[in-house]
């Protein structure tokens, strides 16, 4: 017999599983001075989780009410409004251990294709003091070779016709600041909790540059006025899966629509700026700091980019599952050469981090069997990915006379992957924003060996430079013609 997980917490269910945490204080007294855009996996496995346990400290002002703006997301509405928001945490250990809890810290979503209205009053409430986003790498329309806003998406140009009625992120805070303003409210503090270097920084470009081009002023308010702190956030989050439902009811005996599954390790770098009040995130193990880049470029180009490194060339030697690749000895081989011998001399000291251990503990982490993070995953959007984890390590690189034969071969990787065929002839179903003209640049190989890293909007002048271009084509010649796994082998015999 299972229990719905919200009736654990409402008080109707027999009994609490053995082993399984609620939370520890009165929903109903909790207020949501927090508006996440942006609700999936990650967010409820870590921003939510980090604010579950502020609630449990007594402070019930930092609840969350979530907001959805595309599509995809009225079924995640659906799911989390059947059970009053409530939802199960779950740590998968290495060991076969799990552990559960609910998170009882978002108490209201909305889907702003419905009622754009109330996303709007609820943004310019002055009871909302952080307005956070986790709304992937590719959804702050900053070109990866200009570093600026491009508005020319058409839910960001729709959004800045005269009279429009918000339906972007950007178009619904800008006309949540401006009624803030209009009434004399201070600002909310702008946080993305995306995996992007300088995300703040990038927030504050997209979203001054937004407002600048639908009213100058607001936008010099904005840029004035509302902070936009850089953070580093880390937890690996595979999708939610039937199977992960089915391993709640038997082993917890409860009924989850929508649970979220994740690994032990957790961590979240902020840099300590806010507009105005914010939760106190160091008493439950955020790391406030003055200065979060030294952090944010190690994982982004050590365990990002690392999962670029995983995902192609595991695809193409038949893997299906992360820890099946990351448990292999030829691509830990692969994966510390390329940390060891590339990313890690473009990385500064890290404050309290020993690198060694740190990448240590990635593999790891990566290896995890419980875990079940998918490759089809890591290779999903990749034309958002690669130019902003890895290529970084290679212009880096170039710059300083550096090796960036593993950087190469990891775009050489994606090259052939985006050909959509394997080394049996199967499709591979390439699941990108620009996936027509990647795949359109990978057929050209043939006649143009270089016209896939030719693509300046994604890899600026790298093929200009012949040890990128002399290493990249190696690379993918021998993906062509050896396959992938001699490939590696090849690439890991030249390593130190």
């Amino acid at each position: 017999m299972t229990v719905p997980v919200a009736a654990l917490v409402d008080g109707s269910a027999d009994a609490t599983p053995d082993g399984v945490e609620l939370p520890r204080y009165d929903r109903s007294q909790v207020t949501a001075s927090v508006v996440h855009f942006g609700v999936g996996g990650f967010h409820r496995a870590h921003q939510a989780m980090y604010l579950d346990e502020i609630l449990a400290g007594g402070d019930l002002r930092w609840g969350i009410c979530g907001v959805g703006v595309l599509e995809a997301d009225r079924s995640r509405r659906d799911a989390l409004a059947a059970q009053d928001h409530l939802y199960t945490h779950v740590q998968k250990h290495s060991d076969g251990t799990y552990q559960a809890r609910v998170i009882g810290s978002m108490i209201d979503y909305l889907f702003a294709p419905d009622d754009p209205g109330a996303v709007i009053a609820r943004l310019a409430d002055p009871a909302t003091a952080i307005v956070s986003l986790t709304i992937t790498e590719g959804g702050y329309a900053i070109s990866d070779v200009t570093g600026h806003f491009d508005p020319r998406s058409p839910e960001v140009a729709a959004d800045l016709r005269p009279g429009a009625t918000p339906g972007s992120v950007f178009g619904l805070v800008a006309a949540g600041l401006a009624q803030r303003r209009q009434d004399g409210v201070p600002p909310f503090t702008i946080v993305s909790c995306d995996n992007l270097p300088g995300n703040g920084a990038l927030a504050r470009e997209a979203f001054v540059s937004f407002a600048r081009l639908l009213d100058p002023e607001l936008g010099a308010w904005i840029d004035a006025e509302v902070r936009f702190p850089n953070s580093m956030v880390d937890r690996i989050t595979p999708a939610t899966t039937d199977e992960d439902r089915a391993a709640l009811r038997e082993r917890f005996g409860i009924d989850d629509r929508w649970p979220v599954v994740c690994e032990p390790f957790t961590q979240w770098v902020l840099e300590d700026s806010f507009s105005g009040d914010r939760p106190g995130l160091e008493e439950v193990g955020v790391q406030l700091v003055a200065d979060v880049e030294p952090y944010e470029l190690m994982k982004l180009r050590l365990l990002n980019a690392s999962h670029q490194g995983i995902a192609y060339f595991g695809r193409l030697c038949d893997y299906v599952l992360v820890h099946e690749a990351a448990q292999d000895p030829l691509f830990q081989r692969f994966l510390r050469a390329y940390m060891d011998e590339e990313a890690t001399p473009t990385l500064a000291p890290v404050p309290g981090v020993d690198l060694e251990a740190y990448k240590a503990e990635l593999i790891e982490r990566f290896a995890n069997p419980e875990i079940r993070d998918t490759i089809a995953r890591l290779c999903a959007e990749s034309s958002d990915r690669i130019p902003k984890w890895l290529m970084p390590v290679a212009r880096t690189q170039l710059q300083r006379g550096g090796p960036v034969r593993l950087s190469a071969a990891i775009v050489a990787s994606w090259a052939r992957y985006a050909e959509g065929v394997d080394e049996h002839g199967a499709p591979i179903e390439i699941v990108d924003r620009r996936r027509e003209e990647v795949v359109a640049l990978a057929a050209r190989a043939d006649s143009e060996p270089l016209a896939f890293i030719a693509n300046r909007d994604l890899f600026g002048d790298a093929a200009d430079d012949p040890r990128f271009a002399d290493a990249y084509l190696e690379t993918l010649t021998s993906l062509r013609e050896r396959g992938a796994r001699r490939t590696l082998q090849g690439l890991v015999a030249d390593t130190g």
